[in-house]
């Protein structure tokens, strides 16, 4: 295991809560940069109930990044099934409680960071009470986070734009500083719309990750997503991106190649949600793709492998000749 090897890992959701668990095996050096903008669920409820931004893809991460007894790590991510607190989760009343004797968020994700004993650095990207829009092509607005994976991506009903409220909210402390230092920086996988986006509108980090000598590494999505990327092929994924930052932001695309199991196909389709195509022609010219097995099937949900995705994220960065070489 290199320890030295700097890796910023950009998202939020499952999806980089999971690969932050196979990038510990490789670097005790990680830093999650964690959007906060989720308005729904207990996040959303705790937001409004005590004025904080949204726990939860945070406490994922430090659950992710944890280095505490396997007890310990599954009540960080308990979920209450009846009463007051159904729906909750014990790692965001956890966190409440934090935020309410700290003068900011960022300083109790830090308490919280330290109790959990945590392999590395979570931030959530900014401390400011952001909330999110995306306008469609059909000119109408969806308002919340949670709100946005929902509508039906229809004809002339597609995301174009992702509005973050209010404007250029600052970054926390250590952000940017992170993503400049970086050797790798991996922005995904997770929701493109609600979770990575809105980490790239936060004031500076869009600036930050071009300036940075890191491998800019974007892992893609296995499948679409109801409301945000409906028939959205991997380059779409990355057109987005780049129609929110730069072009060129990816050096490098990873994809899953493997063959999606028949009776899961039809199961996400009940879910308006398909396996992203590989556009291999498009993609090439503007990044390198690597493609190959992430696949994970657990409780019939599709996941990366976060062994396998972890590996090949510290080959890139550590590999400069990996291209020449395969």
């Amino acid at each position: 295991m290199n320890t030295d090897t700097r890796v910023v890992a950009i998202g939020g959701g499952t999806g980089l809560s999971t690969m932050l668990k196979g990038l510990k095996l490789h670097t005790h050096n990680i830093t999650a940069v964690v959007t906060v903008a989720d308005d729904g669920g207990s996040s959303g409820i705790l937001r409004n109930d005590f004025g904080m931004l949204a726990p939860g893809d945070v406490r994922n991460c430090v659950s992710a990044l944890a280095e505490v007894d396997p007890v310990m790590g599954e009540m960080l991510n308990f979920r209450f099934k009846d009463g007051s607190l159904k729906g909750h989760s014990l790692g965001n009343i956890f966190l409440a409680a934090l935020n309410e004797t700290s003068s900011s968020f960022d300083e109790a994700v830090k308490k919280f960071s330290r109790l959990a004993g945590v392999v590395g650095t979570v931030y959530p990207v900014t401390n400011d009470a952001v909330t999110i829009s995306a306008l469609l092509a059909n000119g109408r607005v969806i308002n919340g986070e949670s709100h946005i994976g929902v509508h039906r991506n229809e004809e002339n009903d597609s995301i174009v734009k992702l509005i973050i409220n209010p404007e250029n909210p600052k970054p926390v402390d250590g952000v940017i500083r992170a993503i400049e230092r970086a050797d790798i920086i991996v922005l995904g996988p997770g929701s493109l719309y609600t979770s990575i986006i809105p980490n790239l509108l936060v004031d500076g980090v869009v600036d930050a990750i071009r300036n940075s000598n890191a491998v800019k590494v974007y892992v893609c999505n296995i499948m679409s997503q109801q409301g945000e990327t409906e028939n959205y092929t991997v380059n779409d994924h990355l057109l987005a991106i780049e129609q929110h930052s730069y072009e060129g932001i990816a050096d490098i695309v990873i994809a899953n190649n493997a063959e999606i199991p028949e009776g899961l196909k039809v199961k996400y389709k009940e879910e308006f949600a398909s396996e992203v195509e590989i556009d291999e022609d498009k993609i090439l010219k503007r990044s390198k793709l690597v493609q190959g097995n992430l696949l994970l099937v657990r409780n019939d949900r599709i996941r990366h492998n976060f062994s396998r995705l972890a590996r090949t994220i510290m080959r890139l960065g550590g590999d400069t000749n990996y291209f020449d070489n395969n």
